[in-house]
């Protein structure tokens, strides 16, 4: 494991195998796969087994983070890689409105202000 995967094992914190996704959302494995495949979430291989793995902040309740998809789209849009979209949205940020990340402010429901400052890594 190189520096950088822990790195990211630790600014992630949680995350859930392909099967406990599956069983979050109510999902088959293949369904929950499939959300990966589809980049409709972000996978990163992690701990010593190197398994493909969610972070589970994606997650709330039963379903998908509200705006999660879409702030991921325009991640990738704006040509970052997976692993770098993932350390974005876990980096802590001051200067967002409310204290911590990205991903902090969509699960406040904050995704305007994601949105925003998402699209203009793309310039």
């Amino acid at each position: 494991m190189t520096d950088a995967t822990s790195d990211l094992e630790s600014l992630v914190g949680d995350w859930l195998s392909i099967p406990e996704l599956g069983e979050a959302l109510g999902l088959t494995q293949r369904q929950a796969r499939r959300l990966v495949d589809d980049k409709v979430v972000l996978a990163h291989r992690v701990g010593p087994n190197d398994a493909l793995c969610v972070p589970a902040a994606f997650v709330e309740e039963d379903h998908l983070l509200t705006g999660i998809e879409g702030t991921i789209t325009v991640l990738l849009d704006a040509r970052l890689t997976q692993v770098e979209a993932l350390e974005w949205l876990f980096s802590i940020d001051p200067t967002l409105p409310i204290e911590g990340s990205p991903i902090t402010m969509l699960q406040a429901h904050r995704k305007a202000e994601v949105r925003k400052r998402a699209s203009e890594l793309a310039f």
